[in-house]
């Protein structure tokens, strides 16, 4: 079986990182402890089980907040810098395990969460506007494709 190119896959974590900072980020902890994603030392530390807790803990925490009414959108100053890092370092994990360059993995994760940030900002708006649909809907299979990609990607190695 051949598996997706490592740098397409830190481009895709990062991607997903932009529609939620902190489930690409919760599967990459999860992978790494399982053993999917083999990470070099310096990124290690995110397959320890406190990491595991903490981004599972957070990601699950985001994907309620998403919901609430004063939540800000994704395009602002927080969350879009939340989105760009988690992109990095995922995007950086990713690409680490595939045996790509770290740095690489980084710039390709960012450009990800960026496309991510503001494509998924437009398809979520489009997508209550022409259906007719309330924005929980929307909000809802958002987060089913953004866990089972992120989920998806990391078992790929």
């Amino acid at each position: 079986m051949t598996h997706p190119p490592a740098v397409l896959l830190a481009f895709l974590i990062g991607f997903l990182a932009g529609l939620r900072s902190l489930t690409p980020a919760a599967a990459t902890a999860w992978g790494a402890h399982l053993g999917w994603l083999k990470l070099p030392r310096p990124l290690f530390w995110i397959g320890t089980t406190p990491a595991v807790v903490i981004f599972t803990l957070l990601a699950l925490t985001e994907l309620v907040a998403d919901k609430l009414p004063k939540t800000p959108s994704r395009t602002a100053p927080p969350g879009l810098i939340a989105r760009v890092v988690m992109g990095a370092l995922t995007g950086a994990c990713v690409a680490t395990a595939g045996a790509q360059g770290a740095v690489l993995g980084a710039v390709l994760g960012i450009v990800g969460a960026i496309a991510g940030t503001f494509g998924g900002y437009q398809a979520r708006t489009r997508l209550v506007k022409s259906l007719g649909t309330p924005d929980f809907v929307i909000a809802v299979l958002e987060d089913l494709l953004t866990i089972g990609g992120s989920l998806w990607l990391v078992s790929r190695f």
